[in-house]
């Protein structure tokens, strides 16, 4: 599953065993090396999805790790480019890969340590909202189903009137198929070391249902569609394999 710059079993079992902050702060050099990260096939997909969706002028990629999703603004945002994560490690290699700061060409990046829960860009200082895009790729999982309401809200407190909250959605498993098994044994075992070991590392990924999704993006404020990303084909009940969620800041919300 890793390349050989990828991290070790050991590694990885010490990541495991600390707080999710912690663990992506230790796993953050070789992050990009693991099957964690989104591949690019789904991030071009994005890209091009949202082209047809924009130009957009100021982005967040929340909860942005190493930095792969500040690709996909850079290509559809005019204005500025700004990613959020809880990992000091994981902004720190997308400073790197970014140049965020440093260059001169294209839209402004900037990288901010915060949490996704609590978002440091609309305050009482600054009420009016900084976006007209908002974007995140495999960080769902990290967010229990009762904190849902709030993070969607915070996304909504952010976002311009009219601006867009997107993100890829894989079909689920299909019941039966190794695919399932695997995942429904990693769930087990996170759930597991939860119960025996503290602090927590939330990654839950089976919790993260479409269905409660748009339920909860609808509660929040957002007009919600989804439309399939053709890249990645149908299977055999003509469902798409990959859609790409569109939550839409309606003007009088």
């Amino acid at each position: 599953m890793f390349s050989p710059e990828g991290p070790t079993l050991r590694e990885l079992a010490v990541q495991a065993l600390s707080s999710v902050e912690h663990g992506y702060d230790l796993l953050a050099p070789k992050f990009d090396h693991t099957p964690f990260r989104t591949p690019d096939t789904i991030l071009d997909a994005v890209a091009s999805a949202l082209g047809g969706l924009g130009p957009f002028d100021d982005g967040l990629d929340l909860c942005c790790g190493t930095g792969a999703g500040l690709d996909v603004l850079e290509r559809v945002c005019r204005g500025s480019v700004t990613g959020i994560d809880i990992s000091a490690g994981m902004l720190e290699v997308a400073r790197q890969r970014t140049g965020a700061g440093e260059r001169t060409g294209g839209p402004r990046v900037s990288l901010v340590r915060g949490d996704a829960r609590a978002l440091p860009f609309a305050t009482t200082a600054a009420p009016t909202p900084a976006f007209d895009l908002v974007v995140s790729f495999g960080a769902f999982g990290h967010f229990l189903p009762g904190e849902l309401p709030g993070l969607f809200a915070q996304v909504h407190s952010v976002l311009r009137p009219g601006g867009r909250f997107a993100f890829p959605v894989v079909a689920p498993a299909r019941p039966g198929t190794r695919a399932y098994w695997a995942l429904l044994g990693f769930d087990a075992v996170m759930r597991v070391r939860n119960a025996v070991w503290k602090p927590p590392f939330v990654m839950y990924y089976r919790a993260f249902r479409l269905a409660d999704v748009r339920r909860e993006l609808t509660r929040a404020g957002f007009d919600v569609e989804t439309c399939a990303l053709p890249e990645f084909g149908r299977r055999p009940d003509g469902s798409p394999r990959c859609r790409m969620v569109v939550a839409t800041r309606t003007p009088a919300g």
